[in-house]
């Protein structure tokens, strides 16, 4: 009996032990888990600080490379600038002549298919070309090389696309064929912008121009050496127009009357208030009037036009605006406000038939 009360008490001493261990571990791991825990959610209440720290490093150090660079690329322009002044001009890089080098060759191959062959239409082309500021005898080739260029590449894509599998090929052609046709047409109506912005452009500076004429001539100086000068003092401000007068400058330097070189340069952008100066100029020459006095007249008058199409333009605002309101913000307002009123509406009919 005293052997099986022994057994007994070692027995139910070592279920004791066990089950101490088996809490202890089972604490210990509760413990584990909760500073675990507590670890995960301090580490998800730091994660967004971090992310934050980390983009506004990230958008510092971008920052500072941003303005290392443009530091870099004003320093490079002004050393081009004082290398093109000496002796040694400065010369571009390898792989950028390299480069125009390829470019200058492949145009003209490209633009051989769509290059007219009737003269009427070749005159044409440049003269839209020319009127958008293109005066190069290589613009016709350019311009027709990208084009053809901006039709040929996106049906290439697309085919190399399908082949290769990573799209459908018949959604590549389809794409392919659509940017295309946008490649047909873009250069066109974006040779049309041009020509628009250029007059536009002109337009704005015509009226200075005038005005800048009119103080040096009643300044002493003569028609040619006032034109000579507001050449200079508008390249800052107005430098289309200036290049454009330094042209009529030459033309007139070169013997040919001043008046002509106004005409040809009205046909040149193709403005009818230009072709005003050039009528106001020669009558001027040929009747012995005050060229001041016209000049002067001709600056009002073209200042009154440039407000008036300002006005003009205020007045079209009006009705621009109409229809993006009618097709964007009355539908919100008109949802907004019977909208409610509409699922009551509904709500009332549906208890009605029940």
């Amino acid at each position: 009996d005293q052997g099986e009360l022994v057994s007994r008490l070692r027995g139910n001493d070592e279920h004791r032990r066990s089950q101490c261990k088996r809490e202890f571990i089972l604490d210990s791991f509760l413990l584990n888990s909760e500073t675990t825990n507590t670890e995960r959610l301090a580490m998800d209440s730091r994660l967004p600080l971090i992310l934050i720290a980390f983009f506004m490093a990230a958008s510092v150090a971008g920052l500072v490379g941003l303005l290392i660079a443009g530091r870099n690329r004003r320093l490079d322009a002004r050393l081009r600038g004082i290398s093109s002044d000496g002796s040694q001009p400065a010369k571009p890089a390898a792989s950028a002549a390299a480069v125009s080098r390829a470019v200058r060759k492949a145009l003209p191959r490209m633009a051989q298919p769509i290059t007219p062959d009737e003269g009427a239409e070749r005159t044409k082309l440049k003269t839209r070309l020319i009127l958008a500021g293109f005066y190069s005898p290589q613009a016709m080739t350019i311009f027709l090389g990208v084009k053809m260029f901006l039709m040929v590449v996106p049906v290439v894509i697309g085919l190399i696309l399908g082949a290769l599998g990573l799209v459908p090929t018949k959604y590549g052609l389809l794409v392919g064929a659509c940017a295309s046709i946008f490649g047909t047409i873009g250069p066109s109506f974006w040779l049309d912008g041009k020509k628009s912005k250029r007059q536009a452009m002109l337009r704005r500076a015509l009226p200075d121009a005038c005005d800048l004429i009119v103080i040096c001539m009643e300044g002493g100086l003569s028609l040619t050496g006032s034109l000579k000068r507001v050449v200079g003092e508008l390249r800052v401000a107005h430098p289309l127009l200036a290049d454009e007068l330094s042209i009529v400058q030459r033309k007139v330097q070169l013997g040919q009357a001043l008046a002509e070189a106004l005409s040809a340069f009205a046909t040149r952008v193709d403005m009818q208030e230009l072709q005003s100066l050039a009528s106001v100029v020669k009558s001027a020459e040929k009747y012995g009037s005050s060229m001041v006095k016209s000049l002067q007249t001709y600056s009002e008058t073209l200042r009154v036009q440039r407000q008036q199409k300002a006005e003009e333009m205020a007045q079209k605002a009006a009705t621009k605006v109409l229809f993006p309101t009618l097709l964007f913000i009355f539908p919100s307002i008109l949802i907004i406000i019977l909208g409610p009123a509409a699922v009551q509406i509904v709500e009332v009919m549906q208890n009605m038939k029940k």
